[in-house]
């Protein structure tokens, strides 16, 4: 059983132009919000949230309405179409005095964003069989780590800070935007959905054949217990992530340097181990690769309520474990939700692991800003480490979703195509 490693490269494009935009737009917005209109911390923070708080509601829409329609590369052409021209709008409200048109068009520009995003990750296990569906989003979390490194470098060589002035964003704007185009361009030219999809709909034994067909009492359970476990370890990794270099500047008096090299090390230990991970999963189970990497990443949460308390490079080993264990949760997580998702509805599944992640990172600013700011910055660690063992109680609870075998038959004639 072998992963068309080509085809499911090309099924990534559109998870790389997808993290491509998000990257800049994390990177620059809260720029554009502080420099050039003025506006505080707090007003900046909640409108940075609000692509969270849209996503809410628009990833399970549109996921709906995608598998309704039966495909979703028309949802990702039509809404990467739309964005791109609010992409390369966006930069020419990015004036004093324009605030109310500059936020029009980002709201818009968040919409466009969001019907399309479920219909493009969904597009992965449409058109994978269940077991490789770790080893895809491997691959597919390495694009979308790509498309954020091509983002950087871009805001890298394309972002000057004139004497005097405010940046001009957009050429930055027009490389994520052209990036965006070439990369659907590509995933309309060479991935054939009606017909690797037609091969793909006869049902496994034992799987809903029927579309509106509800899930058993137990797979419902497991369902919202995976879902669960989704939303915990979510608020305990975001927890770390977003405020750890306000901990170090807090906490260590100085080293924001030393914890941005921590972020970093985090992140390249994550994109090196999502291949490797994928293979790890197709040998043991999704559930128990899952376990393994919420268990390291609790113990290593937790070890750092002690160590972090002054800089150490031990650190730096601590945090490559963080990266590793985050991908042995991220690769595994989605395509359990999706293996016991009914029959067309894939795309409406898709939303709804969306929506617990990101109501996640809604709600975690909140209580771990409450906690860091009325309680002491030493509590960062022991809520992310609690927030983590929470994801293991509810995920070792859950009996469905793992990897089955596919007939070797109908394999292979997937993989002709």
């Amino acid at each position: 059983m072998q992963l068309n490693y080509k085809r499911t490269i090309l099924l990534g494009l559109a998870f790389f132009s997808i993290c491509a935009f998000w990257q800049m737009y994390d990177s620059i917005i809260p720029l554009i919000l502080k420099n050039t209109f003025e506006l505080g911390d707090t007003v900046s923070g909640f409108i940075m949230s609000l692509d969270n708080i849209l996503a809410l509601f628009m990833l399970p829409l549109f996921g709906a309405l995608s598998d309704k329609a039966g495909r979703r590369m028309p949802f990702v052409i039509g809404g990467t179409a739309l964005a791109v021209v609010l992409c390369i709008s966006l930069p020419m409200f990015d004036r004093p005095g324009l605030l109310i048109p500059f936020m029009i068009a980002l709201g818009l520009l968040l919409v466009a964003m969001s019907t399309y995003r479920s219909p493009a990750v969904a597009l992965m296990p449409d058109l994978t069989p269940k077991p490789l569906r770790s080893k895809a989003n491997a691959v597919i979390n390495l694009m979308g780590a790509l498309g954020g490194v091509y983002a950087l470098l871009a805001i890298k060589v394309l972002v000057k800070q004139p004497d005097g002035g405010l940046p001009n964003y957009l050429p930055l704007f027009i490389a994520v935007a052209a990036i965006m185009v070439l990369c659907v361009f590509l995933l309309r030219l060479t991935i054939r959905e009606g017909a690797i999809k037609k091969a793909m709909d006869e049902p496994d034994e034992g799987q809903e054949t029927a579309v509106d067909a509800s899930l058993a009492p137990p797979v419902r359970r497991s369902l919202y217990l995976i879902l669960a476990s989704v939303a915990f370890w979510f608020m305990g990794y975001n927890a770390v992530t977003t405020a750890f270099t306000k901990y170090a500047e807090v906490v260590w008096g100085h080293g924001v340097g030393q914890a941005s090299t921590c972020l970093l090390i985090a992140t390249a230990g994550a994109v090196i181990s999502y291949i490797p991970i994928g293979f790890i999963a197709s040998h043991i189970g999704r559930k128990k690769t899952i376990l393994i990497g919420v268990a390291i990443l609790a113990a290593c949460f937790a070890a750092g309520g002690f160590i972090a308390t002054n800089f150490s490079t031990s650190l730096y080993g601590i945090f490559a474990l963080i990266g590793f264990a985050w991908a042995a949760i991220n690769v595994n997580s989605y395509p359990m939700v999706v293996e016991i998702s009914k029959l067309g509805s894939v795309g409406k599944y898709t939303g709804y692991y969306y929506t617990f992640s990101m109501a996640a990172q809604i709600v975690t600013p909140t209580l771990s800003g409450a906690l860091l700011e009325h309680v002491g910055y030493y509590t960062l660690f022991p809520y992310a480490a609690f927030c983590v063992a929470l994801s293991f109680v509810t995920m070792s609870l859950t009996r469905h979703g793992d990897n089955k075998p596919v007939p070797k038959g109908k394999l292979e004639a997937f993989e002709d195509m």
